[in-house]
């Protein structure tokens, strides 16, 4: 049976490895072509290798802020597959912690640039390109830090709250033919997350009440069904992938 997703062609961007990597594979899956983007030249050529899609799998190095790289990951995406329908915009960072009153302005615009502006950027290529005119779905990837106060990484969880706000903006503004939403996952075991839980994941997964914390795999099936026509009714819309941690806030 074809998957539900055969024909199509995405970007996921911050593809090399976590929760890009897994999002990239269950789109591939589901019958995707798909283009990763990275900024390690060598992890991404590795991830475009186990991926193993063959023609079907294009890796394009950069950073993901630089707009130079965002137009000519488009252009090269339509010029090798021809289409672009989903746009998963999913790189981060949190490099530092700490209270907000000791935050570097530089280290705070870099946050909002890599985790806010470039998503931004991404999705104005990708409309100005190919999905005016042709409709499509953009994945943004925002987090439980975004819903609620995180300590220590305020200026990060500060980034994803302005990205839930702005998928709905975004939602209505591109609205009717694109539709734009969100994930917030909570703790995920990756790379990415390690200082949140390694040497302690038993104690960290007791905050939840699934008793575990996530893994990619959770994330990439949520991305999957919302760049699906499954979720052809859903926009503007936050799902939060996090074992019921935020029910157990109350």
């Amino acid at each position: 049976m074809a998957g539900k997703l055969e024909g199509k062609v995405a970007i996921v961007t911050g593809a090399s490895r976590g929760i890009g990597y897994a999002a990239a594979e269950r789109l591939l899956t589901e019958g995707a072509r798909v283009c990763i983007t990275g900024r390690n030249a060598e992890a991404l050529a590795k991830a475009a290798a186990d991926l193993d899609g063959a023609d079907r799998v294009l890796g394009i190095v950069g950073k993901a802020h630089d707009t130079s790289h965002q137009a000519d990951t488009v252009n090269q995406v339509l010029d090798r597959f021809g289409r672009l329908d989903i746009l998963v915009n999913n790189v981060g960072t949190s490099p530092v912690f700490g209270p907000l009153m000791d935050l570097e302005p530089g280290a705070a615009a870099k946050i909002l640039e890599i985790n806010l502006l470039s998503a931004l950027g991404w999705t104005q290529h990708a409309y100005h390109r190919y999905l005016r005119e042709h409709g499509g779905a953009v994945i943004n990837m925002a987090s439980v830090a975004g819903i609620g106060v995180s300590p220590g990484i305020g200026m990060y969880g500060a980034s994803k709250a302005a990205m839930i706000n702005l998928t709905q903006q975004l939602a209505v503004e591109l609205a009717p033919s694109i539709r734009v939403n969100a994930v917030a996952p909570a703790v995920v075991k990756t790379k990415f997350a390690a200082a949140l839980y390694e040497g302690h994941e038993e104690e960290a997964a007791a905050a939840y009440p699934l008793k575990r914390l996530g893994v990619p795999d959770d994330v990439a099936g949520a991305v999957s069904y919302l760049a699906s026509d499954d979720a052809s009714w859903v926009t503007g819309q936050t799902i939060v992938l996090d074992g019921g941690v935020t029910l157990a806030r109350v």
